[in-house]
């Protein structure tokens, strides 16, 4: 009988081989699955050209951003204002209503395309619902002539 392995040991050994390597796939990824709970969002990816990690990211010269305007930067989740004053504020470019990405600035307001909200640029209060929340600041700096986004 040397030589002959039993039908269950080959069938246990086969099963306990998949689910190993199953396991070692599953672990491969990085991140669990919990049903039930959304995974968090990646990290936006860092512009071409963008400073390396760590550093502060200079979004744009002070002169691309319109008196009166602004200017939306998706790949950091903000918006820099200008208002009349020629100060330069800067907001969470994500919607307090629904977590939707704005934009667009006109006419003095943040604008978010989902549910038609509206923030002033001037302090990112709401100036048309269905957000009831104003913008969350962001903090920025100016070094030299471009816009520092802090951390």
């Amino acid at each position: 009988m040397t030589g002959h392995v039993p039908p269950e040991a080959t069938r246990r050994a086969v099963l306990t081989g998949i689910c190993g390597a199953a396991c070692m796939a599953l672990a491969s990824c990085g991140r669990a699955v919990v049903p039930g709970v959304a995974a968090p969002a990646p990290p936006p990816a860092a512009p071409r050209g963008a400073a390396p990690a760590g550093a502060r990211p200079a979004l744009a010269a002070v002169s691309d951003i319109p008196v009166g305007g602004g200017r939306i930067f998706p790949e950091y989740r903000v918006v820099v204002t200008r208002p009349p004053t020629g100060d330069l504020r800067a907001f969470t470019a994500i919607c307090t209503h629904d977590g939707c990405a704005l934009t667009r600035v006109a006419d003095a307001t943040i604008d978010c395309p989902c549910h038609g909200s509206r923030f002033a640029i001037t302090d990112g209060s709401v100036v048309h619902g269905p957000a009831e929340r104003a913008l969350h600041p962001r903090t920025i700096s100016v070094q030299r002539d471009s816009i520092v986004l802090e951390p």
